[in-house]
């Protein structure tokens, strides 16, 4: 049963396999994902490019905002038009690492020790602005939670249907097993009569 089940739901599994790893690297061990972080940098940039005309601080939150934007926007694609929910977790997951990348940046600010590949820090920049440098850790540790938030919805998501088919495939299985071990009643032929019917007692005799 247990490999049957495996079988239905293995896109949704596998998904849920990559959607804990990336949780595991980027919310446990703190590390970027290879790969996924030069995309969320490639959305980051583009974000603030498309921002441009939009005025200084739009232009500034606009990177942050788009890298974390992106992926969600395609997990409700997934979910809403295509119906696909292993890729629905997929970009859930990969929404959850971008923004616990983008922690990483707001608790930055105040020290700006981070590598950058040109420009002004963004969030040195925002919060400078507001005089609150001083709440880069608690805003960073917001951003954190929301993206482990959305990280445990992807993985939700992924997993969510296994648990009332694995419950429906194990009653269906407890009811077989309860029928099997049943006994079984012997079905015996009928008993002749021992005495042929009295008169009295024949149909015919009372017409």
């Amino acid at each position: 049963m247990r490999m049957d089940l495996v079988r239905h739901h293995r896109r949704t599994l596998l998904a849920g396999l990559v959607v804990v790893a990336l949780l595991v690297r980027a919310f446990i061990f703190g590390l970027h994902v290879p790969l996924l972080s030069y995309v969320d940098l490639g959305f980051h940039e583009l974000g603030h490019m498309l921002a441009i005309p939009l005025g200084t601080v739009i232009h500034f939150l606009a990177g942050s905002f788009t890298q974390i934007a992106v992926p969600l926007g395609l997990a409700v694609y997934f979910w809403i038009k295509v119906e696909d929910r292993a890729a629905t977790a997929l970009m859930l997951g990969w929404a959850a690492t971008s923004a616990q990348n983008t922690s990483v940046y707001v608790a930055d600010a105040p020290t700006r020790a981070l590598p950058l590949i040109g420009g002004t820090h963004d969030w040195w920049f925002l919060l400078g602005r507001w005089d609150a440098l001083h709440l880069a850790d608690g805003l960073a540790g917001m951003v954190w939670v929301c993206g482990l938030l959305i990280g445990l919805g992807g993985l939700g998501t992924a997993l969510y249907p296994i648990w009332p088919d694995w419950r429906s495939r194990r009653t269906l299985r407890s009811v077989q097993e309860r029928f099997a071990a049943a006994p079984v009643r012997e079905v015996r032929p009928p008993t002749p009569l021992e005495k042929p019917l009295a008169a009295e007692d024949d149909p015919e005799w009372l017409v």
